[in-house]
């Protein structure tokens, strides 16, 4: 099986911490150079530093807020006219917990703009690179509450289903550069995301966080969380030449909590 990315160039995003550092982690792993883009600077520098290298591989990061359209824009179209970036990892902190009904405007504008819209300026930021070359991967980390909405999460299962489509829709139009566009789809996984939801669901229901965590436990057939890393390998793989064949899907990776097919 053909994992090597040596040579590549890979962005990722959200990687300060939990699936997006773990992804940068695996695709470093696999040859890749990798730029790692976050809003913390002294984090982005420690994880920049201690992904493997071998070779000549040589890794770097961007401190930038998604939610800066124009000076994400211009960030990394400048990285990306110095070295071109083949792999482009769309990860962003999920929004706050709450019902649909009862959001306001705001809140459904903000997680457009750092969700869908984020992700729509770093793919023409880096497309151009990958349509010179003639193979890219974008692989877009969201939520498995495209396919079945999650209680209490009702704007970010709005938004992460329009990135879902918005992904289907690119997938079509850019698989004849060679470019490949897949969602994953993490179920509950050790992260900070993961304490928040936890958190939210003991403030509504009264429960101890300990109490909703093991009845989200019990809901999974593997009976635990994921770590990070597995969520990263799943991502890692969409982006080998192993999965050139594999394209516009939305992979579960969820320990089969899902019951839909």
């Amino acid at each position: 099986m053909d994992l090597n990315l040596t040579g590549k160039h890979a962005l990722v995003c959200g990687a300060s911490e939990g699936i997006g550092r773990a992804a940068a982690h695996e695709l470093a792993l696999l040859g890749c150079d990798v730029t790692v883009l976050a809003r913390r600077a002294d984090a982005l520098a420690a994880v920049a530093e201690a992904l493997p290298r071998s070779g000549a591989q040589t890794h770097g990061w961007i401190a930038a807020d998604v939610a800066d359209a124009a000076a994400l824009s211009a960030q990394v179209e400048a990285l990306a006219a110095g070295k071109p970036v083949q792999i482009l990892i769309n990860n962003t902190g999920g929004p706050p917990g709450g019902p649909a009904h009862s959001a306001t405007d705001t809140a459904y504008l903000d997680a457009f703009a750092r969700h869908l819209l984020a992700n729509q300026t770093l793919v023409r930021a880096v497309l151009p690179g990958m349509r010179s070359a003639q193979w890219g991967r974008v692989v877009n980390v969201i939520s498995t509450s495209v396919k079945e909405p999650i209680v209490g999460l009702g704007v970010s299962n709005t938004i992460r289903g329009a990135v879902a489509s918005w992904a289907k829709t690119l997938s079509r139009e850019l698989g004849g550069d060679g470019i490949t566009v897949n969602n994953v789809l993490p179920g509950y996984t050790r992260t900070a995301r993961i304490e928040q939801i936890v958190g939210d669901r003991a403030r509504t229901t009264g429960l101890s966080e300990e109490a909703v965590m093991d009845a989200m436990r019990k809901t999974v057939p593997l009976n635990r969380f994921a770590d990070a890393s597995e969520i990263a390998a799943c991502i890692a793989f969409l982006c080998s030449p192993a999965a050139g064949y594999v394209n516009g899907v939305s992979l579960a990776v969820d320990g089969g909590r899902m019951q839909s097919i």
